[in-house]
This record gives C-alpha cells, structure tokens and sequence, in this order.
C-alpha cells in the first residue's frame, strides 16, 4: 500500500508513535504521552457546539507540558498542521511545538521564535525538559512528582486550570512570596487553590525550603459560604489534617486551634477576640501559605483593616484568588499581589465551551425615571410638584410598589416560569418586596416558590440558597437578594439574572454575571435582564480586557462606590438592615391612569466572538460580511439549499462563524419575517429579496412540483410539506427522511416496499426541495 493511501490513524500508529516512544515518551519514569481534548466548543442552541479544540499528541514531563505534536495523514504535507500545533501550543503554555505526517518533521520553540524542519531522533523527554527549564529547581522536580489528586479518576483539571497550578507552582519554586491568579467567575478556582495545596502537602514545601515537614496553609474568605464551600472541596486530604476556625471551634478548644494543617476562616473571624483579635493567637511565621480568596474584596486594600491580618503573617507566601483582571478598580490589589502569573478571562470560557454565554434584554420603561403627579397619592413622606426620581432613587428615596409589580409582571410574562432566576435589588427591603410581588403573580402553587436571601435572613436564608443550589428541586425557583449573593453562589442552573437596582461597581457587575455562568445539561444560554441600564458596562474597556498598568490610588482607598465594609465578626451589611441608619422612604401610589400608562420596550444586545456588544445594525452587517465570504450570487446560495446535506455542510460553516441556531432565529425577527425559511433571511440580507413565508414556497410546489412522481410518493411529499410548513427547514434534513418513512409506514423498509428503492426515495426528497427554493 502506498503512503498516500494511509489514514491519518495509520500514519499515527505506524510512523509517529514509534518515533515518540522511541525517545521515551510514555516509556519513561515521569513521562506522559496522549491525546487531550483542550475544549469542547462554545455551547449553542439545541445542545450542539462549536468547534472543539483536540490535540493528537501532548508530551508532558514531570508535571509539565512540554510540547504539542500535531498529526497529518502521509498523503498530505506535514506543514498543514503548523498552524494547530502553534495554537495548542499557546493555549497550553508548551515551549514546543511539532507536526509531522511520519515522513517529515518540523519544529517550533514558542519562545525564542525558532522554527524549521527537523530530522529524527525525536528529543526525549530529558532533553526537552533541559531545553524548557535549563536551570535545575529542587522543588519544580518535586512538585512534578506529586500527581494531581483526582479522586479515582474522577477530576482532570482543564487546560487553564493546569496552566493556573502549574503557573502558582512555579513561583513558588522560585521564591516568589506574593502571587496573584485572575479567572473568570465558574472557572474552579477553588479546585486549583485545592490542587496547589495538595501539592505542597505532598512535596512538603514550607518556608523552610527543606522537605523536613507539612506546611501550614491557610484559606483566607470574606463570607462564611465561600470558607464552607472550599472545606468541602478539600476533603481529600486526611480528616485530622484539615479545620475550620471559626467561633464555635474557637469557643470548644480554648482558643484558636492549631493542630492540623489546613485552616480554613474569614476575615472578620479572625478580627475578634475580647482582647486582642484572634489571629493574634497564632505566630507570625505560623503559616507558610496563605489562599485569598475573592482577594479584590478587601484584604489586600491599603487601608483595609482586614489588611493588617496580611501584614501580620507577611512571611507566609501569599496567593490572591480574582476574577477582575482590570486595575482601574483594585489597583491595590494589583500593587500588593503583583502581575497575575495567569489570566483567564470570561470570554475565553465562553468562547471554549467552559462557560454558558449569555443574551442581555433591556428592559427600558415609559416608568424608568418619575416626576410628580398630584393624580399619584403620596402614601408617606413629602413630596411637591415637579420632583423628579432617577433609578438611583427608586427603593432608596422613593418606593412605587406598582413600578415595581409591573416590571415582575413584564419579566414573568416572558420566561418559562419553571427556570431558576436570581433578582438583584436596591436594598434588603426592596428584596421582600419582590419577592412578595413574583409571589402573588407567579402561575405556581407552591408557596416557597420565591424566597428572600440577605444578610438579615440569617440561616433561614441560608437553607433557602442551600435548597436552591441543589439542581435536583425545583423549589425555591427564584430568590430575591441585595448584594448578598453577588459572590458565593455556585448553582448551575442559573437561567435568569434579574437587575432592578443600578451597578456602578464593575467589579461587582462581573460578580454577578458570573452567577450565571455556570453550565449545566440542557442549558445553552442564560438572559441577564437589565431594567436599570446596567448594560452600558459592557462598553466599558474594562469589561473584560487584559490587565492594565496600576493606577495609584487617588486619596483614601475604601470600598467601591455604593458598597459597604463588612464590620468584623459579620458578612457585610446590606442596604435595608439594621447597620443602616433609619430613613423615611416616600411612598407613592400611582393612579390608576398613570399604571395602565406603562409600557416597555425590549431590545436584545448582540454579542461579537471578541466579548464586544453590537447593535443589532452592526450585527446585520457583520452577518452580511460574513455571508459575502460564502454566497457569490443567487444561483449559488439556491444552490446549496436546495440539497439538504450541502445546506447542513454550509449551516454548519455558519455556526462555526458565530451564528447558531438560536442567533439565527434572531435574524429572522430582526427583518420581520418570522414565518419564512431561513433561505429567505439570507437572501434577503445578501441581495434584498422581499422574503416569501413557508406557506407561500410549500403551496407554490403544491401547485406545480409533484407531478412527475407517483401518486404514493406525491402523498409522502405532501405530508413532508406540511411539516414543513408546520415547523420550518429542519423537517427537510436529511436525517428526517427515515423518521417520515417510519411515520407514514411503520418502518424504513415497509416504506421502501411501497416507494421502491431509498436511493429513488432520497432522490425525490431532494427534488421536491429543489422545487421549493426555485424562485
């Protein structure tokens, strides 16, 4: 058999494996050769995804990924996969790149630029290893040697998530004692804070820097959920090496305890004690490692007083946990912790498939902003003639209980009511007073459908998150929150995020974003509904761009703007409790003239591969770019449809440039012709062709296109039409064709007893789709 005969899986078997394992790879003690799925594609509709990323060979060492190899067929040029081993070899942080189809062999060093053909023997793995790192590191070799912890083959950390561990590893291997990690909101950084210390645990690293004992690590939080949830995460590691501090521990041991080896606390426990605060009981040089989360949340502020707890431990090396990349609005914590040795943003979770994307419908109101009507009835407070209320003012200043009812009957009227939604108010008051609302206009029984969760709701409210956080209920559906569940709520099924109070905070704007982030089966998207304008954050540089350079900070550095600091010993107070001084609120009634005046105006925001919000006029022209690429001229574009297997090729190239089902579906609302074929959208935006329905194509081939068939198969092609007509063009896949045969017949080959051969049957299935996109 000639070379350009062979598959790709033989050239891989046959010339490129031995070759590999020639040089040791995955022969070799600490060596590791294999295929890794980088990522699954961005989720569309129906549950189907982009492109998926899969590289044919990652060569690891010790821990590390070394280099990529990308595999071609012999037949083929060995330089066709430069360009994918390249891109690997970027997204996994290899120095090395390869592609070979068996006979040749070319090469990249990602970091000096060096590239060119090479000739075998392959590099062992030593060699590489020599080449990436150079100087010897005792710990980055032991550290290597302690495998990831994935309970029974349970866990395998993702691309980023490897890069994120091995990224923290290595600073600490070269002493540096401040580290910062920057990733997206749902992208585990809890399981990478967990697999970083399990590593330390096992190398016992301490400030030592001799492997003689186990470190003492400390998980440092602001919120007694987030605290909790990473205790659980750490149940790996022996029961007797792991604790939580925290009052109840402190008040049964005497003191804070000291016995183990992972501690787990907040911040505001460790500021009490009677006389002095409790972290006092601890040695400054206790801890070797200290885990920050959420660090941009306070602990490293300058003025902070929860900062004094990092000053205190300063020997210990400390690793800061963000998800805001921008230094615009925590330059302190960028100052403190340094450059993030890794980033990754939200829109590369996205882009990947690691996170849901998302829709924004803004939900502007003929009621956004008020001015006095002496036909309104002022319930409490004073009001005069010609004062005017902002957003900012409504459930702070003022509170019109009918606004507010008609904004939830807006939101309810458009969801399925059984999806799970989380609603951001102005205040803890405002918050009972939504949840009230949903509940008198809900369509379910179930009492517990809505429920509150601030700070004031104690532990009740704690139970009602717990519940709703388990995906198996379906009950509590929707919990109302101020700023208490902007963090800390790691629930999967998220498909609503509701905005009725402004968010001036961009920090906290990605904090809550990334509550519905999480991706979970059946979910392709979640809606932020935006009745405050907070959309406008999305044309904010800062919305999820690369690090900036620090700015320093302009006078006293203290909470962001319309936030506050939690008070030691607690999680924060919210607007509406008891920290906040009593302030009468003016409460109007509107007429009922003025009620059934309100009206909205709903508008979807697209969304560009960069992360960039785009009109729906920019979203129209990018489509017709990208359709100018693909489509010549008429004849071609009817020639493509009119065969269902070329058509699904080409949707298929669609999808894969953005625009998906559902995106899709948007297009044909947006040139008013919700009844028509998507062939008709397209050649409407491509040659401005007045858009016909379905009905008008399924009754034009009634009329004229059957003829020529037998009067049997006429009868399958018009019940084909129908549903057609009925549902729209994914009845006319070709997948279908069995799924009607066995419809009308009761199997495939009863339908080929009547039709005659399926060759003749598909044949007459194209032929009819060809009549419907004639003209």
């Amino acid at each position: 058999m000639s070379f350009h005969d062979e598959t790709e899986a033989e050239t891989r078997t046959n010339r490129i494996l031995p070759a590999l394992q020639a040089a040791g790879w995955g022969v070799v003690a600490g060596s590791r050769l294999r295929e890794e799925l980088i990522c699954p594609g961005r989720i569309q509709s129906g549950g189907t995804r982009g492109k998926s990323l899969k590289c044919d060979y990652v060569l690891e060492y010790r821990g590390h990924k070394l280099a990529v190899l990308e595999a071609k067929r012999a037949g083929v040029s060995y330089r066709d996969g430069i360009g994918q081993a390249k891109d690997y070899a970027q997204r996994l942080k290899s120095r090395f790149a390869y592609s070979s189809n068996g006979l040749g062999w070319y090469a990249i060093d990602m970091d000096s630029g060096a590239e060119g053909e090479m000739s075998l023997p392959f590099p062992t793995p030593e060699e590489l290893w020599q080449r990436t790192f150079g100087v010897e590191n005792e710990w980055r070799n032991r550290f290597g040697a302690v495998p990831f912890e994935t309970d029974g083959g349970k866990w395998e950390p993702r691309y980023y998530q490897h890069n994120a561990i091995t990224a923290a590893l290595e600073a600490i291997a070269q002493g540096e004692d401040r580290i910062l990690l920057t990733l997206a909101t749902g992208t585990g950084k809890t399981s990478i804070a967990f697999q970083i210390a399990w590593k330390l645990f096992e190398a016992k690293w301490s400030l030592e820097r001799e492997p003689v004992r186990r470190p003492r690590i400390l998980f440092l939080a602001d919120r007694n959920i987030l605290a909790d949830q990473a205790y659980n995460a750490f149940s790996a590691f022996p029961p007797d090496a792991i604790t939580r501090i925290d009052p109840d521990t402190i008040r049964k041991k005497g003191g804070a305890p000291k016995n183990a080896s992972i501690f787990f606390t907040i911040f505001q426990t460790f500021m009490t004690g009677e006389e002095e605060p409790v972290f006092h009981d601890y040695p400054q040089d206790f801890f070797d490692f200290i885990i920050v989360d959420e660090c941009h949340r306070g602990g490293a502020k300058d003025e902070s007083r929860w900062r004094g707890i990092l000053d205190y431990f300063a020997p210990a090396v400390q690793l800061g946990l963000t998800a805001t990349p921008q230094r615009k609005h925590n330059a302190d914590t960028y100052a403190y912790f340094g450059d993030p040795v890794y980033t990754y943003a939200l829109r590369d979770g996205i882009e990947d498939g690691f996170l849901s994307p998302f829709k924004v419908r803004q939900m502007a109101s003929t009621i956004d902003a008020y001015v006095w009507n002496p036909d309104d009835e002022v319930v409490q407070g004073d009001v005069e003639i010609g004062d005017s209320f902002t957003e900012s003012d409504f459930n702070t200043k003022i509170v019109i209980q009918e606004r507010e009812r008609s904004r939830i009957q807006e939101f309810l009227g458009e969801v399925d009511q059984r999806q799970k939604a989380l609603i951001f108010c102005a205040s803890q008051e405002h918050a009972a007073l939504v949840r009230d609302l949903i509940n008198q206009e809900k369509t379910s029984t179930d009492p517990a459908y809505c429920h509150r969760v601030t700070a004031d709701d104690g532990a009740i409210g704690e139970a009602h998150l717990r519940a709703f956080q388990d995906n198996d209920k379906t009950i509590p559906t929707v919990l109302t929150t101020s700023r208490k569940l902007s963090t800390g709520v790691d629930a999967r099924n998220v498909r609503h995020i509701v905005l009725m109070r402004p968010i001036s905070s961009m920090i906290e704007f990605k904090q809550i974003i990334g509550r519905g982030t999480r991706t979970y089966d059946g979910k392709d998207y979640f809606t932020i509904w935006d009745f405050v304008k907070a959309h406008e954050n999305f044309n904010d540089p800062d919305w999820d761009g690369e690090p900036m350079a620090p700015e320093p900070p302009q006078g006293r550095v203290g909470p962001e703007p319309g936030t506050e600091e939690p008070e030691p010993g607690t999680e924060g107070p919210e607007p509406g409790g008891e920290d906040e001084p009593p302030r009468q609120k003016i409460v109007v009634k509107l007429s009922d003239g003025t009620v059934r005046s309100i009206q909205y105006l709903k508008t979807t925001t697209y969304w560009s591969a960069d992360g960039r919000p785009i009109s729906a006029s920019e979203f129209m022209e990018r489509l017709f770019g990208d359709l100018s690429d693909l489509i010549k001229d008429e004849d071609q574009l009817r020639l493509i449809w009119s065969d269902p297997d070329n058509r699904e090729h080409f949707l298929t190239q669609l999808s894969d440039n953005g625009y998906d089902t559902d995106r899709l579906d948007d297009i044909r609302k947006l040139v008013d012709a919700p009844q028509s074929d998507l062939f008709d959208v397209l050649s409407y935006i491509l040659f401005t062709n007045p858009p016909k329905s379905r009905q008008d194509r399924a009754e034009g081939v009634r009329r004229s296109g059957l003829d020529t068939f037998a009067p049997e198969m006429q009868q399958l092609l018009l019940s084909i039409l129908q549903a057609y007509e009925d549902v729209g063009l994914s009845e006319l896949a070709t997948k279908k064709l069995g799924q009607f045969l066995t419809a009308k017949y009761g199997s495939v080959g009863e339908g080929k007893a009547k039709l005659g051969e399926l060759s003749s049957i598909k044949a007459a299935y194209v032929a009819m789709q060809a009549g419907l996109y004639a003209r």
